[in-house]
């Protein structure tokens, strides 16, 4: 399977799952439809989803204001959208190699 990057009328919607607590922040890569994220944050406060947000952001190339988790605050599992990208560029700059 592959992520399903979803395109939006401003941006693009995707399936996240985030293992919080890790050595370092990281981008995975796929995990059946969602993208696995490493991030170092504890998954208390939303400290975790902040981290994800400023790590897709930087890896996107777009501010992290324009990242948002829409679904899942409270779960492994999310989903997350951003403003200002296509899907194409999206799949490019997070699944490089896919």
């Amino acid at each position: 399977m592959t992520v399903a990057f979803v395109a939006e009328a401003t941006g693009v919607r995707f399936a996240v799952k985030v293992v919080p607590g890790a050595a370092q922040d990281r981008i995975v890569g796929a995990l059946g439809e969602a993208l696995k994220v490493q991030v170092a944050a504890p998954p208390e406060h939303g400290k975790a989803n902040a981290r994800l947000c400023e790590l897709l952001a930087r890896a996107l190339g777009v501010p992290a204001r324009a990242v948002a988790v829409t679904a899942g605050h409270g779960s492994a599992r999310k989903v997350v959208r951003v403003h200002g990208i296509d899907a194409a560029t999206a799949r490019t700059r997070l699944l490089p190699t896919g």
